[in-house]
């Protein structure tokens, strides 16, 4: 799949304002400070469509970005070490679920999990609880090229293992550089996959 228009539409506090249009669409999670808005930018190809920003839990919001005119990527706010009142880190913990368990055309769940460090227990109740609602998603590694490539492979593999403790199965898991641009087609190539398959049913 190729990107040739990505436009932002809106941002919602709560599921029931995002927007009404019934296509496919693609949320982008992770623990805050994981490159989520930069990876953002490099699969749409626009420097500036997610803002980054070297302060943890910029994004408090939901946000839609309109691509192709066919399906939305959704920029989520970041789970774990943004600085903030515990009420709202509630407050925008309950708006994540919200919008993860009730949004009916979210087709795929992206999270986000920074391939420098070894298995963080955040992460890992992040996707035991994806699985406990049984909500399809996938695993992206991001900034592959920070690491040596023995060091990139023993932290995935440590992920695995621990996944596959009480699991039968692996989910999907695209390896990504928002630098170089590694997985960035593998992933569109998947997102153009579920969009065939949403257009079925």
């Amino acid at each position: 799949m190729i990107v040739k228009t990505a436009l932002f539409e809106k941002s919602s506090t709560q599921v029931q304002q995002c927007p009404e249009r019934q296509i496919p669409e693609y949320a982008f999670i992770g623990r805050s400070n994981v490159g989520k808005s930069s990876l953002i930018n490099k699969v749409c190809n626009k420097n500036k469509l997610a803002k980054t920003s070297s302060t943890p839990g910029k994004t408090q919001l939901i946000n839609h970005f309109l691509i192709n005119d066919k399906w939305y990527l959704v920029d989520l706010p970041g789970y774990g070490f943004a600085k903030m009142p515990l009420a709202e880190k509630k407050k925008m913990e309950l708006m994540i679920n919200d919008y993860l368990l009730n949004r009916r055309n979210l087709t795929n769940i992206f999270v986000l999990i920074d391939s420098r460090h070894k298995p963080l227990e955040i992460d890992l109740n992040f996707i035991e609880s994806l699985a406990e609602n049984q909500l399809p998603f996938t695993i992206i590694f991001t900034k592959a090229d920070k690491n040596k490539k023995r060091q990139l492979e023993l932290n995935i593999k440590e992920y695995q293992e621990l996944l596959l403790e009480s699991w039968e199965e692996l989910p999907p898991i695209i390896v990504t550089s928002s630098e170089s641009g590694i997985g960035t087609s593998e992933l569109l190539n998947d997102i153009e996959q579920y969009n065939k398959i949403f257009l079925e049913n």
